[in-house]
């Protein structure tokens, strides 16, 4: 047995890539905090009740469980961290306004998923709690775009949806028989669904065969209007969505909606949206409303918010490269040390050799040299020491 192998899914994060996330995670914290958010650091391990109450069975299916030797409780590894926001907000926080978190960190999952297929990916995002209306949905998805950008994806795509529109549709059909309607809407089996709907009224039967074909740009909202049962649950629906592709017209996205997508349905309330980029093969960021999650842990707050995946957003790009380095002799020399700690504290990386390994010098990735002219240390061009 090869006790160094890792379990199927979960991988070492090696320099190059690993350094790419961190400068990644930087800039976007950065690009959160300055736009209002709080920094929050939720822990690892909690009470399982905590960390899947009110989110679904997909959730529970998805979290590793673990038995607490102290209690003897049933324990839970995060799989996903919005939960445990919300938990803080409901408990942590005497705010009765808004407030605005943000977070980054590994979540483990019992099986691969997102664009890394990997069981451990490396969630970031931001939530918004204790607001109520349009503005906050919107002001969640352009921080979500500004993030995006910040971090160099073009093309960006936003997909769109409220699940207001299928609850409203479903809300007189019995439970059972809900949730193979929402798997075949969202796989849009539409051979499953003609099977499902043979039992329910015409009308409603129409409404959700017409949401398999209610995608496109906003001009599809005008055909669903008049499409579907003019309910006030899927008028105001309507209208929110048409707000969003107009207030996110100067972002320089593509906005398109999407009416039988119910990615998280048993999770969100409101608005949901998926972002999709050129040259990745699936969704980069993900989010909606949730103001149903609060009330599981005892207050209820409108919330709303998004999360993406910063090892699966590197994961897609072009292999990254470390940045080169200056290479320092080991000498005893005090002008060279501050030369040294000059170059660093001006964020330049400088690794200095340590003795007897000289014959290693290509392993350090340096492709300059601090070499002394007179009475300074200067940076000189060295690819002698790559090869």
């Amino acid at each position: 047995m090869r006790n160094w192998l890792l379990p199927e899914y979960i991988e070492d994060v090696l320099p190059a890539e690993a350094e790419r996330i961190e400068m990644m995670r930087r800039k976007l914290i950065d690009l959160f905090v300055v736009n209002g958010y709080e920094l929050v650091m939720p822990p690892m391990l909690e009470y399982l009740e905590s960390l899947i109450t009110g989110v679904g069975h997909d959730l529970d299916l998805a979290t590793f469980k673990v038995v607490d030797q102290l209690t003897g409780r049933l324990m839970g590894v995060r799989a996903d961290i919005t939960p445990q926001v919300a938990r803080i907000d409901a408990h942590m926080s005497n705010n009765q306004g808004v407030n605005r978190f943000c977070y980054a960190g590994d979540v483990l999952r019992t099986s691969p998923d997102g664009l890394a297929q990997t069981r451990q990916p490396f969630q970031l995002g931001a939530e918004l709690f204790g607001h109520q209306g349009i503005e906050s949905d919107i002001e969640i998805q352009r921080l979500m775009i500004k993030a995006m950008k910040a971090i160099d994806i073009k093309s960006i795509q936003i997909d769109f949806n409220h699940v207001g529109i299928f609850n409203s549709l479903i809300s007189k059909i019995d439970d059972s028989f809900k949730d193979s309607l929402y798997h075949s809407l969202q796989t849009k089996d539409k051979t499953t669904l003609f099977e499902l709907i043979r039992t329910i009224d015409k009308k409603t039967a129409d409404a959700l065969c017409a949401l398999t074909d209610l995608n496109g740009d906003a001009s599809i909202l005008d055909e669903a209007q008049k499409i579907l049962p003019p309910t006030d649950e899927i008028l105001s629906a309507i209208n929110d969505l048409r707000e969003l592709s107009h207030n996110l017209s100067d972002l320089k996205v593509e906005v398109c909606f999407d009416l039988a997508e119910l990615r998280g349905y048993h999770y969100h309330s409101g608005l949901v949206f998926a972002a999709y980029a050129q040259g990745y093969s699936g969704p980069l960021a993900l989010g909606g409303r949730y103001d149903e999650v609060g009330l599981k842990f005892g207050r209820a707050r409108p919330a709303t918010g998004f999360s993406l995946d910063l090892r699966g957003v590197v994961a897609s790009l072009q292999p990254a490269t470390l940045a080169m380095a200056i290479f320092a002799p080991y000498l005893n020399d005090l002008s060279l040390m501050e030369k040294i700690e000059t170059l660093r504290a001006e964020g330049h990386k400088v690794v200095q050799e340590l003795p007897g390994l000289e014959m290693y010098r290509k392993e350090l990735k340096c492709d300059r040299q601090l070499v002394k002219d007179g009475n300074a240390w200067i940076v000189v061009s060295a690819p002698e020491l790559m090869n």
